[in-house]
């Protein structure tokens, strides 16, 4: 891979790499994020984070040995009624859900936080 490479390029190498759980959880993530804002970007930040925006970040995607974590960069402004929300708890912004192996991600919820992170950063963008 080389620097010419698409952000979209980089995160279809990133999930093939990872030739597992967390590579199956990243991919499936990635659809619900499309799925839920069609309009959304992909980014290629911090020498290897897979990034979703939408006028600003939506969320991050990175994977650790144990976990793949989303971190929502306003998730603290968001409803998250259905307790999606699992770490990064304690901070006055951002907000993370940590998926295991074997772990599934109710993912109508999930586009809902999508969907409501999107219009939390266009109403941050008109200044509303």
């Amino acid at each position: 891979m080389d620097d010419n490479d698409s952000p979209s390029a980089r995160i279809d190498a990133r999930i093939a790499e990872l030739d597992d759980w967390r590579g199956e959880t990243l991919g499936r993530i990635r659809a619900l994020i499309r799925e839920a804002d069609p309009e959304m970007v992909e980014e290629w930040k911090w020498r290897g984070v897979p990034v979703w925006s939408h006028d600003g970040i939506l969320c991050t995607g990175e994977s650790y040995k144990a976990v793949v974590k989303l971190t929502f960069m306003n998730g603290a402004a968001l409803d998250d009624s259905t307790g999606l929300f699992n770490a990064s708890l304690e901070g006055n912004a951002r907000r993370a859900i940590d998926i295991s192996e074997g772990e599934n991600i109710d993912a109508e919820a999930f586009k809902a936080l999508i969907r409501a992170a999107a219009a939390l950063n266009g109403t941050k963008k008109s200044g509303g």
